[in-house]
């Protein structure tokens, strides 16, 4: 008998914090969720030098954050710092890695800590793009997606984490992409390791939330292409519904999502509906859909960056 009272208390217990979470997640739709401030924090940045990661940081530059800066280019780093100081960042730094290398990623983790501090904030932006289609890519570039855009997460992870977890403070940000929710003709490498970064981030958001570390938050961020010459030539059949992203645009609402401590933020919001249907729809239809979208054909004038950078 008690048993089945100490049940029937359990199911009440959970329909009612189920119900709550639904109302709470209703009202923030109407009324924006309160932001965070980022004053001070230590936000770290990696792919820094140009991109997307150039406009994070100065981003958080006029938010007063704390900025470390990562690239592979030091040359381009410097000039992100040079031009985050402009915008008003009081404290900057920035530190030649490539984040693709355990061993270097360790080392310099130790450095950053220090020179500035605990970071409480990664941004785990940097990455790169082959564009070519699975049997003519060749293998050397086919590791380097991988050990970039996925693997450097968890060495990332492993080497700021704990003091994240110590402090019972910190913000974990994944930058994924759409090409992270369904597969991208022409990008069978990229998209492997991108569905690896969101696969990564969410199990360790859950493994964070089991262990009831409430201090530590994920943000899971897929936008579709960006303007910042990493997919360069690529088009979009339905730029109304998939538009070629204006970075300064994605931009704000990344960093929007990581002030609300969101958790998953797809830009545009279509993606939200394609994941739905995707979910239910038999596969010949899905199969039209992304056709009549030019989802096979968005890779067609892809000429990628002239150069070596990351984002």
């Amino acid at each position: 008998m008690s048993s089945n009272l100490e049940s029937v208390k359990e199911t009440l217990v959970f329909l009612g914090k189920s119900l709550f979470t639904l109302l709470e997640a209703l009202l923030f739709q109407v009324i924006p969720k309160p932001q965070k401030n980022v004053a001070g924090e230590i936000v770290l940045i990696t792919g820094a030098g140009s991109g997307l990661g150039r406009l994070l940081a100065l981003q958080f530059a006029r938010l007063g954050s704390v900025l470390v800066l990562w690239d592979v280019n030091k040359e381009a780093n410097e000039e992100t710092l040079r031009i985050a100081q402009e915008a008003g960042a009081t404290r900057a730094h920035a530190y030649t890695c490539d984040c693709s290398q355990k061993e270097e990623v360790y080392r310099v983790a130790d450095q950053v800590k220090r020179e500035v501090g605990d970071v409480s904030i990664l941004i785990n932006n940097a990455g790169i793009v082959t564009g070519k289609k699975f049997l003519e890519c060749p293998d050397d570039l086919m590791e380097k997606s991988l050990d970039v855009n996925f693997k450097a997460h968890l060495w990332m992870y492993k080497a700021f984490l704990p003091t994240m977890i110590a402090n019972n403070h910190g913000h974990l940000v994944c930058i994924s992409s759409s090409a992270g929710l369904v597969g991208v003709y022409g990008l069978s490498d990229y998209c492997a390791s991108k569905f690896a970064a969101l696969g990564f981030a969410e199990s360790m958001f859950i493994e964070t939330f089991a262990q009831n570390q409430k201090g530590i938050k994920t943000t899971i961020v897929c936008p579709f292409f960006i303007k910042t010459g990493m997919f360069e030539g690529c088009t979009t059949k339905c730029p109304t519904l998939l538009p070629i992203l204006d970075p300064e645009y994605a931009v704000r609402k990344i960093v929007q999502a990581i002030l609300q401590e969101k958790l998953y933020v797809y830009i545009p919001k279509f993606l939200y509906f394609i994941m739905f249907l995707k979910s239910f729809l038999p596969i010949e239809t899905g199969m039209l859909i992304a056709d009549y979208l030019g989802v096979f054909h968005v890779m067609d004038g892809f000429t990628g960056q002239k150069k070596k950078t990351q984002r």
